[in-house]
């Protein structure tokens, strides 16, 4: 093609709506489109297929193209309660889409925006003599209208459907208003038919887009989680699973969008999906084979309804059994498909970008230190804040032979049980010779297998104490045969896939182990390597491997995985929640899936359960505090009330002594006096008698002269 020829093809800038542009697939459409050029699709390019993370055709990588590009704009799904919510009304978003000159409504995710779609296109159409340049109108749809489709051919149910047959489409019952959408959006321009001229102001096309994938999940995104998570030894398949679905990569959907807006085609009505036939079956068996257990297991139709991470939109589209091909798009669009051969053969692909999208990337961290320091309980709350596994030496190797045992059982097939059984005599021959111990060569091979598990290269791993010597962990963590080694580099060759990112080395003095020891309780010394002597020949041991120049820490050093040292000083548990922090700090973020709605309804009722203890226990201890204080009131006043008695006794015994002198004093010299006077008294009679006794009393007394 000329310069010239190339030159007219492309366009300024143009203005985009999308619906919903947070959502799923309008996100990614959004994101694709953004990074195009206008006309962009119109250049035939031998360029190969665009790799992950680069830009398709830019202005500044495509030598010819020189201007245009697009501007997304759109609204919001907004279904976070925590943002605040501002929604357009119908007026003012017809006026933003008189501003864009396409408009893209995608209702695939979120069936109440087929209203608003039906609307879109409605108000545009009665606008048209306002427009002043053309606009179009694209509808993103469901392959799901056409689920219930007759047969081409009733004699050979297996030949599929292409575009030319969409009259003959019969809609899934839960997509009856998806069709009506769709049927709506084609007829509204009268003049219109199945090619439609291209000087049209208004034109509208609706693309049939199969089971999206790719870029982070949508519907298959429950399995690949399930896969991912590990928490179920086998991932469902639900019903037979012989169902073929039409499906196609959410970026090659963007493709058809950028083509479809490009190429102006004649047909209305267009069918997206990749060339894959495959059914659900190999679908769910390939994601848990690379990404999971590699195991699965048929289990009944029923229970997809009962599971709550699949929306009803997302079960309909598992059951969907269609056979259906996009002959338009291989024949007229210039495409540069991602996964034109469907999810499968892409599968390597697929799994990289749902783990780049979402951010799952492992932790691998190492904590070493001499024994009694801690490592485990630190390792614990490393494992819980971050959903990592915990891999200690003892547990994986008793875990490794129950799982041979299980083998032999015959829980696998025959071969791998011949194999599991041999291994099993080599491991009991080899522990016989070594009083019950595995020679290194066994423990590394179980080691490292357990690192290179599914699950550890999922969401990553605490590495407990091991490896234990500088040879140990060159053998741990060699690097494979078909990793790439860089001849300039220095470092020595490892396994990127393994080797921890993060290294701890916890320390502390030999008094305080040792008094940690002993201080520990019986029960849990007992049976372990934490009675005195074997504590401390393994703390002499650790000490001794650790003062040469070739240490498992050096060995580290050697790959630039600086150890970060922590002195422990005190054995309660805020000096190990300091620890913990700080060590988060050093790791940050979680890499991995947040708590589930389950997960979050458990611990909002295990808090709700911890409030009420609390509550119900600062109820008890404020009732038994007030009954003891009571009680101790009680006992006090009558404490108090028993000792007054008491001294009001002995002041009565003490006036009682001090009173008898003076009582026998009186009796004796004033008592006959005063008796006399008494006497005389009565037989005198006087007027006076007080003045009268008082007279006699000091005339008889002996003292007075």
């Amino acid at each position: 093609m000329a310069e010239e020829e190339v030159e007219k093809i492309i366009h300024h800038t143009k203005r985009i709506f999308i619906n919903n542009v947070d959502s799923y697939a309008s996100t990614c459409i959004a994101k694709f489109l953004s990074a195009c050029v206008v006309g962009a699709s119109l250049v035939e390019t031998d360029e190969p297929e665009v790799e992950e993370g680069e830009e398709r055709l830019s202005k500044d990588d495509h030598p010819k193209v020189k201007d245009g590009t697009f501007q997304i704009v759109g609204t919001i799904a907004n279904k976070n309660e925590r943002r605040p919510s501002y929604q357009l009304k119908r007026e003012e978003l017809l006026e933003r889409l008189m501003e864009c000159d396409i408009i893209i409504y995608n209702i695939t995710e979120d069936a109440d925006q087929m209203d608003e779609a039906s609307w879109a296109i409605s108000a545009l159409h009665a606008e048209m003599a306002r427009f002043s340049q053309p606009k179009m109108f694209i509808l993103i749809s469901t392959v799901m209208t056409w689920a219930l489709s007759k047969p081409v051919d009733a004699d050979d149910p297996e030949i599929p459907f292409t575009e030319e047959d969409y009259r003959r489409r019969r809609a899934h019952p839960n997509f009856k208003e998806h069709i009506n959408v769709e049927k709506h959006v084609v007829k509204m321009v009268p003049t219109q038919h199945y090619f439609q001229p291209k000087s049209s102001l208004l034109s509208t096309y609706v693309v049939a887009s199969g089971v999206q994938y790719g870029m982070g999940e949508q519907v298959f995104h429950f399995f690949f989680k399930t896969s991912w998570l590990g928490d179920l030894p086998k991932v469902p398949i639900f019903g037979e699973g012989t169902n073929v679905i039409p499906t196609i990569h959410i970026n090659d959907l963007a493709g058809v969008i950028q083509n479809v807006i490009d190429h102006k085609p004649k047909p209305h009505y267009l069918v997206a999906v990749d060339d894959s036939k495959t059914t659900i079956d190999d679908i769910v068996k390939t994601i848990a084979d690379v990404v999971g257990p590699g195991k699965t297991k048929r289990v009944p139709k029923e229970d997809a309804f009962l599971t709550r991470d699949l929306r009803q939109m997302d079960i309909d589209a598992l059951f969907v059994n269609l056979r259906i091909e996009a002959v338009y798009l291989k024949e007229s669009f210039n495409i540069h498909w991602v996964c034109e051969s469907g999810l499968i053969d892409n599968i390597d692909r697929v799994v990289e970008e749902y783990k780049q999208t979402r951010g799952l990337l492992p932790i691998r961290v190492c904590i070493m230190g001499p024994p009694a320091v801690g490592k485990s309980t630190v390792a614990e709350r490393i494992c819980k804040h971050y959903k990592l596994h915990h891999i200690r030496l003892k547990e994986t190797i008793t875990e490794t032979l129950e799982s041979i045992v299980r083998m032999e059982d015959g829980e696998t097939e025959a071969e791998d049980s011949a194999t599991s059984s041999e291994l099993l005599e080599t491991l009991k021959e080899n522990m016989d010779q070594n009083g019950g111990r595995l020679d290194d060569q066994y423990v590394i091979r179980i080691m490292r297998d357990k690192l290179k598990s599914k699950l550890c290269r999922n969401q990553g791993f605490v590495l407990d104490s091991f490896p234990k010597t500088y040879e140990q962990a060159k053998d741990l963590f060699y690097a494979d045969d078909d990793e790439p080694e860089d001849m300039r580099s220095k470092i020595p060759p490892f396994n990127k896939k393994i080797i921890p990112e993060f290294v701890f080395s916890l320390d502390s003095s030999d008094a305080f182990l040792k008094n940690r020891v002993l201080n520990l309780p019986e029960s849990l010394v007992e049976g372990t390597s934490y009675s005195q002597e074997q504590f401390l020949r393994r703390l002499a041991r650790f000490r001794e491997s650790n003062v040469e120049d070739e240490t498992v820490l050096n060995y580290f050093e050697e790959l630039d995985i600086h150890p970060e040292h922590i002195e422990i000083t005190s054995s309660d548990d805020q000096e190990y929640l300091v620890v913990t922090e700080r060590i988060i700090k050093s790791v940050g973020k979680p890499k991995n899936y947040g708590p589930t709605s389950q997960e979050l309804e458990e611990e909002e009722r295990r808090s709700a359960d911890r409030r009420l203890r609390t509550e119900a226990q600062k109820r008890a201890d404020t009732e038994r505090r007030e009954t003891e204080e009571a009680q101790q009131r009680a006992a006090r006043w009558e404490e108090w009330s028993k000792c007054l008695e008491e001294v009001k006794k002995q002041e009565h015994d003490l006036l009682e002594v001090q009173a008898v002198p003076l009582r026998n004093y009186l009796m004796k010299n004033v008592m006959p006096t005063l008796t006399q006077g008494l006497i005389e008294c009565c037989k005198t009679r006087p007027q006076d008698p007080v003045d009268f006794l008082a007279e006699y009393l000091f005339k008889s007394n002996p003292q007075v002269e």
